[in-house]
């Protein structure tokens, strides 16, 4: 059962030099928090153990990064994002975020592994300006996979306006503004 968490304007960083490092099963529920994670999302770590990451998913979040994010690391492979969290007690923090796939020895994927850096705040207003217009699509749409479907359409129309992949769009971002502080 999620627990209902209302958002606050506090925004909380973490260190320059900190990591955010946690692990997850195939369905995205957590397996392994870090020190650094537990204390900026504020949850215990017993808390945060088994429960779906997207426990700490601020609404002002688009569906469509996650959607986007989902569709690389399940086709095995790595993702670059910028993530707004919504942490137990509402307040946010932004991250850069770096998913990959962990595999077994025989190279099958058993889970996903992330690894989150503290971005720069250029980076951050230069991807909430395309975070709120996708939003904005969404709730056009409501709920469900209309929603989604509808700003994931949207994302990849300003990508191909651009002449750019998600991740050249990342990387624009990361080289162009600063990247992490």
């Amino acid at each position: 059962m999620r627990i209902a968490v209302t958002p606050t304007a506090e925004e909380r960083t973490f260190g320059a030099e900190e990591i955010i490092v946690s692990k997850t099963d195939l369905q995205g529920r957590i397996t392994y928090a870090n020190d650094v994670f537990v204390r900026v999302s504020g949850y215990p770590r017993a808390e945060l153990a088994g429960r779906p990451h997207s426990l700490i998913r601020h609404p002002d979040m688009p569906r469509a990064i996650f959607r986007t994010l989902w569709q690389t690391v399940q086709g095995g492979q790595e993702i670059f994002a910028y993530v707004k969290n919504l942490a137990a007690d509402g307040a946010f923090y932004w991250v850069l975020a770096h998913v990959t796939p962990s595999t077994d020895v025989h190279g099958a994927a058993v889970g996903y592994h992330s690894n989150r850096r503290l971005p720069a705040p250029a980076a951050v207003r230069a991807v909430e300006d395309v975070y709120r217009v996708l939003l904005d699509e969404e709730r056009r749409h409501g709920t469900g996979n209309a929603a989604v479907d509808a700003s994931s359409a949207l994302l990849a129309d300003l990508l191909a306006r651009d002449g750019v992949t998600y991740d050249e769009w990342v990387w624009g971002v990361v080289n162009g503004h600063g990247g992490l502080r």
